[in-house]
């Protein structure tokens, strides 16, 4: 445990420095510097910090994420082909295989865990942070002990940042706890519907791998329900925020990024197409009032000129000479 808490010291002082600096704004625009909501503010914008960092990564992990797809109707092939071969010959060869197809797509099943991984980390800093602060009443770094005591004694609501669900003194952190679990809940369901509905093609709905995001649909958001009953309110805002930023997103991702062939790409070409349709009549409007018809460039009808000469009589004589051009 000492050997991880040496790791986490710079990620931790990093924390604590920020979640300072956003109370100290919030407490230069008059908000009380030892209420529970000038903290919990503090909280969220350190959250969202947090989350901007991790943008460049979460691209990564959305094109790793987009290959993988992509190459899930090929892997299948392969499972396919050694389905049921059980001997030490198929096994190499189908790992072989699927090494390959990796290397040839550039694809790496791992990347798209990166995200996570590295969140992991920032996640235990903080946690580590406001419990210290919150139960022994000791800072880091820029948060003093003096701080590290004001944020242990507020309270949101007459709850106390510092409880849990499991063992709240009253109803007040027990009602705060529970709505935050429910959201939490509802933010993590709806964040995995849209990736397992909208973003994956058909051939990639008959993978594995739709299967195993399906199961996740259902997995993660109980993960969420079983923890968030042991989490200080403190550490739960933090998980909120991240939470519905996931969600936002990856809905920005989904409806701007789609996997080519998903129900999200035929969205967004359907709505490209109406746009284009609208840029299109906006355009003839302004052109048939530049022409003073207060009509589209459809409406406007240039007329035809049509030279018509008016045929003379011709006499014998004349219509003679014209034909063999001979006088008499």
């Amino acid at each position: 445990m000492q050997f991880i808490g040496t790791i986490l010291w710079p990620l931790k002082w990093v924390v604590s420095a920020i979640l300072v600096g956003f109370h100290w704004v919030f407490e230069s625009l008059g908000m009380d510097p030892s209420a529970g909501i000038t903290w919990v503010l503090s909280i969220i914008f350190l959250t969202f910090v947090v989350r901007a960092a991790l943008i460049p990564i979460f691209v990564r992990q959305i094109k790793s994420q987009r290959r993988m797809l992509e190459v899930a109707p090929q892997l299948k092939k392969i499972q396919d082909k050694y389905k049921g071969k059980k001997d030490q010959f198929s096994r190499e060869a189908m790992s072989r295989e699927t090494m390959a197809l990796y290397k040839e797509t550039g694809t790496n099943p791992l990347s798209s865990c990166l995200p996570l991984l590295i969140q992991m980390p920032i996640f235990f800093s903080l946690y580590s942070v406001l419990h210290e602060a919150q139960i022994n009443k000791t800072g880091l770094g820029l948060l003093t002990n003096d701080l590290a005591r004001s944020f242990g004694n507020a309270s949101l609501f007459g709850a106390p940042l510092h409880e849990t669900f499991s063992n709240a003194s009253g109803w007040e952190v027990r009602v705060i706890a529970g709505a935050m679990i429910v959201v939490m809940t509802v933010s993590q369901f709806i964040t995995q519907l849209q990736l397992v509905a909208k973003n994956m093609s058909p051939e990639t709905k008959e993978s594995p791998m739709y299967r195993q995001q399906r199961m996740m649909l259902y997995v993660l958001p109980l993960v969420f329900v079983i923890s968030g009953l042991s989490f200080p309110l403190g550490v739960m805002f933090y998980w909120l925020a991240s939470n519905v930023w996931t969600m936002a997103q990856q809905y920005f991702v989904i409806r701007s990024m789609p996997t080519p062939g998903s129900e999200a790409a035929l969205a967004r070409e359907a709505r490209l197409a109406k746009k284009a349709q609208r840029q299109g009549a906006r355009t003839g409007v302004l052109a048939g009032a530049g022409t003073g018809t207060g009509g589209s460039v459809a409406e406007v009808e240039v007329p035809r000129v049509v030279t018509t000469q008016r045929a003379q009589p011709v006499g014998k004589n004349r219509a003679k000479k014209n034909g063999n051009g001979k006088t008499k």
